[in-house]
């Protein structure tokens, strides 16, 4: 089983920044993609940024140009540096491992974080 342990959440005002950070755990051979999604009371989980083990990476429209996502391979996590915030981002964050190979294990696994709440104040 692969375990993904979020942190980095809080309170901010509007304009601030926070980074989140996420690491997966287990005995883990490489992971394809690596991503945060958000969600809000109410609404469906949505995409914010997705980052392969190559680099390739792909934004929400919303957040393209204040978020930027990156990740450490040999350490298996990724980071979401949030800046210039605005309200509507308030939500709770995941983290997102898919494609997980382990070393010891046939097969392609995915997980999620257990969240991190994300509050801006206008």
């Amino acid at each position: 089983q692969v375990q993904l342990v979020e942190s980095g959440g809080g309170l901010v005002q509007a304009g601030g920044s926070l980074k989140l950070s996420c690491a997966a755990s287990g005995s883990i051979f490489s992971i394809a993609t690596m991503g945060w999604y958000r969600q809000v009371p109410g609404k469906q989980r949505e995409l914010v940024a997705t980052i392969t083990s190559g680099g390739t990476t792909n934004y929400a429209d919303s957040v393209k140009g204040r978020f930027t996502i990156s990740r450490d391979n040999a350490k298996n996590t990724v980071f979401l540096e949030m800046n210039s915030l605005k309200f509507e981002d308030t939500a709770v964050y995941y983290c997102n491992a898919d494609g997980v190979l382990f070393r010891s294990r046939a097969g392609s696994y995915g997980a999620w974080g257990q969240g991190t709440q994300v509050t801006v104040s206008s």
